[in-house]
């Protein structure tokens, strides 16, 4: 299973990304690890994990401590070691969701939105949806993203950090 992995780190100067490679890691500390490395200093660190057009995993990391971890689907862990490494140690249910959040979402909304689940009925998130809210990505939005009919896992990436602004050089990592 092929796969992108792309560490995006706040430092005082701003947003930087760096390509990240995953091979050989035994484990989600060594991951961290590997993401923390990228800039020791910095006040926050994300990696985006896409693979195969199929699966989006994101870890957080602040200060270099408290490590979050968010998963579009659960199937990941079953069809890679990548993935089962990365989310095979997740619960499937989704945290960082109210019910009146939840609710207000799936029955409200302009024209069709509102008639569509909030997740993929086949799609099964898990880990902290809530990891981006403080940096404008609600939970409810990154579900919705995530389970958005059409959208790929770099589509949610570029969504994000387009939000973040730091969408050129996550695009420049691509190119490479």
């Amino acid at each position: 299973m092929s796969y992108f992995a792309a560490a995006v780190v706040r430092e005082k100067g701003g947003w930087t990304a760096a390509d990240l490679n995953l091979r050989g890691a035994a484990d989600i500390d060594e991951v961290a690890d590997r993401l923390r490395d990228v800039a020791p200093d910095a006040d926050l660190s994300l990696l985006f994990v896409e693979a195969d057009d199929t699966y989006l995993v994101i870890l957080r990391l602040d200060e270099g401590e408290d490590l979050r971890v968010f998963g579009s689907d659960s199937a990941y862990a079953e069809e890679s070691r990548l993935g089962a490494l990365l989310v095979g140690d997740l619960k499937t249910s989704v945290t960082g969701l109210d019910d009146s959040e939840e609710a207000r979402t799936t029955t409200t909304g302009d024209g069709e939105d509102g008639d569509q689940p909030a997740v993929d009925p086949e799609a099964d998130p898990v880990g902290e949806a809530d990891l981006l809210t403080d940096l404008g990505i609600p939970a409810q939005r990154l579900l919705a993203l995530c389970a958005h009919e059409g959208m790929m896992p770099a589509d949610v990436t570029a969504e994000v950090c387009q939000v973040l602004g730091c969408v050129d050089d996550v695009e420049e990592l691509r190119e490479v």
